[in-house]
C-alpha cells in the first residue's frame, strides 16, 4: 500500500498506459495499448462514456457507424446512423470483448512523477482516494464537460443549464433557448414537438451554415411557419426568474422563460493541462504536440481526440479522434504501423 498524508490510497502496480477519459477516444487508445500487449488502465471522473451519456435521450449521430467504430469492431444500427442508446451499447460491448480495467467516477487531482514513472491520484466519488502508477500518460477528456459561458447576471440560476436531454419535463411551459448551432437547432425542435413554447435568441443574423442536412429545414421550417419563434441578432444581456432579457437593435425587453438552455458551445480542460506542464497556444489553445505521436512538451504525455485542437472542438470528432490511439501507441512501441489485427466477431447482444 501507498500512502498519501490524510488518507489511504490504494497502489496497484505499474500500467504501461494510463489513459484519463472513457469516451470513445481514451477506450480506443486503451484498446490498442492492450492489442500491443501493454497493460492499460483508463480512468474518468464520470460514467463511461461520459458525454455520451449526457447527450439528449434522442440524440441521433450526424456520421454513419462505421465511422465510430473503435478496435476494429462492427457497429450494428437500426437505422442509417446509430442513436444515443445504440452507441452506448456499443461503446460498453467494445470495453468488455477486449476486458479493458477501467475506474469509473474517480477524478483526476493530481500527475507527478516522470516519463516511465508517473504517478496519478484520484479521489474517487465515496471519497477514497487512489493511487496509480504508469510509464506513459494519454489525456483524452474530451470538452463536452466545459460549457461556453455567456458571462451574464443569472446564469447560475436553478432553471439555466448548458445541457439538454429531454423536453418533456417542459411541456406547456415558455423556455429559451440560446444559441444558433446544431445542439440549439435540436433542442429546440426537441422542445416544441414535447409541447413547449419555444424562443430561439441566436446574436447572428441566420442559423449556423453547419446545421445538419435534416436539421437545417426543420428547424428554418418550423421557424417560418411561427411553430418555434426566432429572434436574430439578438443577445441575451441576463437572467432573471421567469424571464431573460435581451437586446437587439431597439431597446431592451425581456421573454418570459420557466426554463432557459444555453447552448453556447464547449471547450477542453485547459487548465488541467496546463497543470500537468503542457505548453498551449496562446491563440488556438491547442497543446504542444509531436503531429507524428501525439505527444506533447512533457515526456510521456500524450494527448488525444478533441483536446488536441484546442479551441477548434469542430475540428476533432469521434470519426478522426478514435485513430489517435493507434497513432500514440504505434510511436510508443517505435513501429511504424501497427500490424492489422485479425477478423472479429462483432460485440455479443
Amino acid at each position: 500500500m501507498s500512502e498519501i498524508k490524510g488518507s489511504q490510497v490504494a497502489d496497484r502496480g505499474l500500467y504501461d498506459v494510463i489513459c484519463i477519459g472513457a469516451g470513445p477516444t481514451g477506450l480506443a487508445c486503451a484498446i490498442e495499448a492492450t492489442r500491443a500487449g501493454m497493460r492499460s488502465l483508463v480512468l474518468d471522473k464520470g460514467a463511461l462514456c461520459n458525454s455520451l451519456y449526457h447527450y439528449p435521450i434522442n440524440m441521433l449521430f450526424f456520421t454513419t457507424p462505421e465511422r465510430m467504430e473503435i478496435g476494429d469492431l462492427p457497429m450494428t444500427t437500426t437505422g442509417g446512423k446509430p442513436t444515443r442508446v445504440e452507441a452506448l451499447k456499443y461503446y460498453r460491448r467494445a470495453v468488455e470483448h477486449y476486458g479493458l480495467e477501467t475506474r469509473l467516477y474517480e477524478r483526476v487531482e493530481k500527475i507527478h512523477g516522470k516519463d516511465d514513472a508517473f504517478v496519478v491520484e484520484t479521489l474517487a466519488e465515496s471519497g477514497a482516494r487512489h493511487q496509480y502508477h504508469g510509464r506513459k500518460i494519454i489525456i483524452a477528456t474530451g470538452y463536452y464537460d466545459r460549457p461556453n459561458r455567456l458571462g451574464i447576471p443569472g446564469e447560475d440560476l436553478p432553471h439555466v443549464s448548458h445541457y439538454f436531454t429531454d423536453a418533456h419535463p417542459y411541456w406547456n411551459q415558455d423556455v429559451v433557448v440560446i444559441g444558433g448551432k446544431n445542439s440549439a437547432a435540436e433542442a429546440a425542435l426537441d422542445l416544441f414537438r414535447g409541447g413547449a413554447r419555444v424562443t430561439l435568441v441566436h446574436r447572428q443574423s441566420e442559423m449556423g451554415k453547419s446545421l445538419k442536412y435534416w436539421v437545417k429545414p426543420d428547424i428554418e421550417n418550423r421557424i417560418r411557419a411561427g411553430e418555434v419563434h426566432a429572434l436574430f441578432s439578438t443577445s441575451v444581456t441576463r437572467v432573471e426568474p421567469g424571464k431573460v432579457w435581451v437586446k437587439n437593435s431597439g431597446p431592451e425587453k425581456s421573454i418570459p422563460a420557466a426554463q432557459v438552455f444555453a447552448m453556447t458551445g464547449y471547450h477542453p480542460d485547459f487548465e488541467f493541462l496546463e497543470q500537468q506542464g503542457i505548453h498551449l497556444d496562446g491563440e488556438t489553445r491547442r497543446p504542444e504536440a509531436n503531429p507524428d505521436s501525439l505527444e506533447t512538451n512533457v515526456p510521456g504525455i500524450y494527448v488525444a481526440g478533441v483536446v488536441v485542437g484546442g479551441l477548434k472542438t469542430s475540428d476533432i470528432f469521434i470519426e478522426n479522434g478514435r485513430f489517435h490511439g493507434r497513432q500514440i501507441i504505434s510511436a510508443m512501441t517505435g513501429k511504424g504501423k501497427l500490424p492489422e489485427p485479425a477478423p472479429v466477431a462483432p460485440p455479443g447482444e
